[in-house]
């Protein structure tokens, strides 16, 4: 067994390797450019600002590490496990078209991807939707990609503490139903602080 088909095996993924290999350079290419100038991407008043807090604004050098691997491998991984309409609507229970309203009307987060939309699968327990997830959602800026969100609702908050422990959103909305600390968080998503 292949290396890379023993980790998709050990985390559960359900693919196979070429198939993955195959969604990983689909996301790689969505990205940005392989070797950008960060500097291109400011004018010369931020620049120099930039540059006189102390961050680096200089191309990658050879044999630096690409700083786009975790992303690429986070949306290969986001993609592969997200339901289709048809398999969310099984999941719930319901038809399809009441994922499709579900969409339209923020309940459920998606995007389209070869004709069809996907859903993440971080918003949904064995049988419904996350509880108080149209709240969060309904808090989430709307220009927050779906891998800021999943990113967000998987990863521990400080501010979201169960039996004096730091949970993720999704722990948090599936502990205890309160969608209003998640809400408050969701929604400073992509401010600077």
């Amino acid at each position: 067994m292949s290396a890379l088909k023993s980790a998709l095996a050990r985390v559960g993924l359900r693919v196979d390797s070429d198939e993955f290999l195959s969604l990983v350079e689909d996301a790689a290419n969505r990205l940005s450019p392989a070797d950008p100038n960060p500097g291109d991407y400011f004018n010369a008043d931020q620049r120099a600002a930039l540059t006189d807090v102390g961050l680096d604004l200089a191309p990658r050098r050879d044999g630096e590490r690409d700083s786009r691997a975790r992303a690429v491998a986070a949306q290969a991984v986001l993609r592969d496990t997200a339901l289709t309409v048809a398999g969310a609507a099984e999941r719930l229970g319901v038809d399809t078209s009441r994922i499709r309203h579900r969409l339209g009307a923020h309940e459920l987060t998606g995007w389209k991807d070869r004709g069809g939309w996907r859903l993440p699968v971080w918003q949904f327990t064995a049988t419904d939707a996350l509880p108080g997830l149209a709240a969060v959602l309904a808090a989430v800026p709307d220009d927050q990609p779906p891998l800021i969100v999943a990113a967000f609702m998987t990863t521990e908050q400080a501010e979201l503490l169960l039996a004096g422990e730091p949970v993720s959103p999704r722990q948090w909305l599936l502990a205890t139903g309160d969608p209003g600390p998640v809400a408050t968080l969701a929604a400073t998503l992509g401010t600077t602080v």
